[in-house]
């Protein structure tokens, strides 16, 4: 059995002290062993703090304030990742709502106009609801797909969203060798930076898998947050040759692509779903920093019917008022300023551990 080599340092204010839960979190092996430790943390900051987290005015209206664990004394941050993938995709061979693949290096020419609905249709559907609640998003973009739509780049940055990175093109590179990875990554930077004069800070890999040396390979090229990990409910820091570097977790559960495709799609449920993750982690974010995470594709949410679906959670979310609706590159670096709430993650190598870590 292999032995855990991640360590837990950080977390909540009024949680265990760094020894005891050091000690504490040592000895919490496996499943069963992660489970009891969240149990007693809950415990304890159930025990520090009895009441919920109550918001003042002034709070809200002091956006230097850290009472509570998120700006504003925010109870609840939501983040959502809009992907810019449309045109970035292989011409033969993408995966789209054709069951039946098409023959090997022959134009899908449906599948292709699926992905062109997204910067057509989709993406200035999502951009005028963004608008209409007054929210800001991060936005992985594909460089090719930014060749493509140029303008309709430019017009997510100017409306105030972040422009981050999601590789050359629609396909994998964490069977690439470390240069050709790095430089499939650099050169989607530079074409983001070229055409929209944002730099991106941010990185998500084609279903979130990269090479064992990314967090490396990515605090190299200038980047401060990747998404790929799909572990917490909040974000947390991995110190990386010497330099803290931050996950901002992603999801599959709330992302339309993997768990509300076309297929067997049900918008009652999607609506519900959104609301009962919404409430839960609300709920939880009395006593615990907590982040919400929507994953949406310019050619899926995109859809008329999906937007009217988000438009009425959103509806919903917002009228909270102490909910942090924020691009992740905030996230981030609010993280980063915030270090001494924020759980660090001690990990071993990612080829020993199976999780984004150091590479050797």
């Amino acid at each position: 059995m292999k032995k855990n080599t991640e360590q837990f340092i950080g977390g909540a204010p009024n949680m265990l002290d760094e020894s005891s839960r050091r000690t504490f979190l040592s000895r919490a092996g496996g499943a069963a062993g992660i489970l009891a430790a969240g149990a007693m943390l809950n415990t304890r900051m159930a025990a520090a703090d009895g009441s919920k987290l109550a918001l003042s005015s002034s709070n809200l209206e002091n956006p230097n304030s850290v009472k509570g664990f998120w700006p504003r004394g925010a109870r609840l941050a939501v983040s959502i990742s809009l992907m810019f993938e449309g045109g970035g995709q292989p011409m033969s061979g993408a995966g789209g709502p054709i069951p039946e693949p098409i023959e090997k290096g022959v134009a899908d020419l449906p599948t292709n106009a699926f992905f062109a609905y997204g910067y057509y249709e989709g993406i200035p559907r999502a951009l005028n609801l963004f608008d209409k609640h007054k929210i800001k998003v991060s936005s992985f973009m594909i460089g090719k797909a930014v060749e493509q739509a140029p303008e309709l780049a430019q017009e997510i940055v100017r409306r105030g969203h972040e422009a981050a990175a999601h590789g050359r093109v629609w396909t994998n590179s964490y069977n690439l060798p470390r240069d050709q990875e790095k430089r499939f990554i650099a050169d989607c930077v530079e074409t983001i930076q070229r055409i929209t004069g944002q730099q991106p800070i941010g990185w998500n890999a084609y279903w979130m898998r990269s090479s064992v040396h990314i967090l490396e390979t990515l605090q190299e090229l200038g980047f401060i947050y990747q998404i790929d990990e799909p572990s917490h409910d909040e974000p947390f820091i991995i110190p990386v040759k010497g330099k803290d570097f931050v996950t901002v977790p992603y999801t599959f559960h709330m992302n339309d692509i993997s768990s509300f495709p076309f297929e067997h799609y049900n918008p009652m449920a999607y609506e519900q779903a959104l609301k009962d993750e919404f409430d839960q982690l609300y709920e939880e974010g009395a006593t615990r920093r907590r982040m919400m995470l929507i994953g949406m594709h310019d050619r899926i949410n995109g859809h008329a019917n999906r937007i009217r679906v988000l438009d009425r959670f959103l509806t919903y979310a917002t009228a909270k008022g102490d909910v942090w609706f924020a691009r992740k590159d905030e996230i981030a670096k609010w993280v980063l300023a915030h270090r001494d709430s924020t759980p660090i993650l001690q990990r071993g190598p990612a080829s020993v551990t199976g999780l984004s870590g150091s590479s050797a």
